[in-house]
């Protein structure tokens, strides 16, 4: 598989990694153990995690990580975060 990625879906593959990474601390797994479970390295688990890198990976581990999260492949990538809390000047 080649790892240069369109760039319409790299943001596509940056949010999946952060709702891996979200998933994953949510079950209280370091990114070790939760690799292990997976079937994956630790250092795989790491780049698709990384927020400012666009790692493409097959259907295959897409399957092993929701496995090991226990959540459907399409589950999880339908999955939205809430949007996280900003510190803003309030106008008052």
């Amino acid at each position: 598989m080649s790892k240069d990625i369109a760039f319409k879906n790299r943001d596509r593959f940056i949010e999946l990694g952060l709702t891996i990474a979200a998933l994953r601390k949510m079950q209280g797994m370091s990114q070790e153990q939760f690799a292990e479970k997976a079937g994956i390295s630790r250092s795989h688990l790491s780049s698709i995690e990384a927020p400012n890198i666009a790692r493409p990976f097959s259907l295959e581990v897409l399957y092993n990580i929701a496995d090991a999260l226990n959540i459907n492949a399409g589950d999880l990538l339908n999955f939205t975060l809430p949007p996280t809390k900003t510190s803003k000047p309030s106008n008052i």
